[in-house]
């Protein structure tokens, strides 16, 4: 009390084992209340301390540290917002899960596993099945660890998860996979996409889990409603609409068929308020716009029309051999977004459906060419539909099966 200490700013760190901070800094507040002053110093305190020092979390733990660095810049330009102030005091993980994951890692066993004397492996499986996130779908999902010879089953319930390791039921999901590589791939070590490709482990049965784990056992912080920004989606029908438009329009009337290709090129760019663009639709658009000025001009329509058919197959050709395949850009949304392009079995996928698409375009201007001179020609846009809408259902095919059967090993 000898000392002014009316100009410091005091702030008060601290974490604690509890699953909240709430009622458990009941006998400090009130002692640091006696030195700084009621109300008079900014706390930070956090439940749930022991987590930080776990590998496996640190996809949360790491999103929370981000936290308090935006916290300190706060408070250094004055004071910790009160927005901030409530993410901070928000538990890492919901009750009911981190006491599945403390319970796991002091060894207490529950339920049918009561009572059995519990090992690393089994404690590890336990404390990620603690994170797993319902989405409706009742699975059972089996680890296989295949350098200590374990088997655990995860039942993956409407309402959570619970760890089996006798009686176990048919499984939906097995992994197969040494438990020193799981571990890693759960330390972020190594990447599990990488992992696979490059066939350190196996899945076999349901592969539709493995495309969703993030979702279902992620780490990381749930995004919150306010902070979110939707990103815009890419559409193919923007690629493919310019080309649709000349080939079935000029077949039937050229010059109504060349405005009709100019007007779809200019309308295009406008599709790309609402939608994001991918370099494609970027370079078909002049193409397109030339393509109806040249028929326009009293170019060739045979001619035209079928090498339309080559150029656009050559996009798609090339497309197969660019860092993004040009599937790619417009499938990512169904297997988390961008993330997907540093998916190597989704980008060989995605390779493989462009090549296929592209070798299509390729060899449609031959018999296109043969078609346009006989009195078929004005049909020549909806009898090459044909083959792409058989094309389009391979590929949906083509997309589940592919990934799963490389999975298998």
């Amino acid at each position: 009390m000898r000392y002014k200490v009316t100009h410091q700013k005091h702030l008060v760190i601290s974490t604690c084992g509890f699953w909240t901070s709430k009622g458990n800094y009941d006998a400090v507040i009130p002692m640091f209340d006696h030195f700084c002053g009621k109300d008079k110093y900014t706390t930070v305190l956090c439940g749930q301390g022991e987590l930080f020092s776990v590998p496996e979390l640190k996809g949360r733990t790491d999103a929370y540290l981000e936290t308090i660095r935006r916290a300190g810049a706060e408070y250094a330009a004055g004071g910790i917002r009160a927005e901030t102030q409530a993410e901070l005091a928000e538990p890492l993980y919901p009750r009911d899960v981190f006491e599945k994951m403390a319970d796991a890692s002091w060894g207490i066993a529950k339920g049918e596993d009561a009572g059995v004397p519990a090992d690393e492996s089994h404690s590890f499986t336990t404390q990620m099945a603690a994170l797993y996130r319902p989405d409706g779908v009742e699975r059972v999902l089996e680890f296989h660890y295949t350098d200590i010879d374990r088997t655990y089953q995860i039942l993956l319930t409407k309402q959570g998860s619970e760890v089996i390791t006798e009686n176990f039921k048919p499984y939906t999901t097995r992994i197969e996979t040494p438990y020193s590589l799981w571990r890693s791939i759960s330390r972020n070590e190594i990447s599990g996409k990488d992992a696979l490709f490059q066939r350190l482990y196996k899945v076999i049965g349901d592969f539709n889990l493995m495309l969703k784990w993030d979702e279902l056992f992620g780490t990381s912080a749930p995004p919150k409603g306010a902070d979110v920004t939707p990103s815009r989606k890419t559409n193919m029908m923007i690629l493919l609409l310019p080309w649709i438009a000349i080939w079935i329009a000029i077949a039937i009337d050229s010059i109504v068929g060349s405005a009709v290709g100019i007007a779809v090129a200019a309308l295009v760019p406008l599709l790309w308020l609402a939608f994001r663009p991918v370099v494609f639709e970027q370079i078909s658009v002049p193409i397109v716009a030339g393509i109806s000025l040249a028929v326009l001009f009293g170019a060739n329509t045979r001619l035209i029309v079928s090498g339309s058919y080559l150029i656009f197959g050559l996009i798609w050709f090339i497309g197969a051999f660019t860092k993004i395949p040009l599937t790619a850009h417009y499938s990512a949304s169904g297997y988390g977004g961008e993330s997907a392009f540093s998916n190597p079995l989704f980008i060989s996928t995605n390779r493989i459906l462009t090549a296929a698409w592209g070798v299509l375009y390729l060899v449609t201007p031959i018999w296109t060419y043969i078609l346009m001179g006989t009195g078929l020609s004005p049909y020549i846009g909806l009898i090459n539909s044909i083959l792409p809408a058989l094309m389009g259902a391979f590929t949906a095919w083509f997309q589940r099966w592919y990934p799963a059967r490389y999975a298998r090993g």
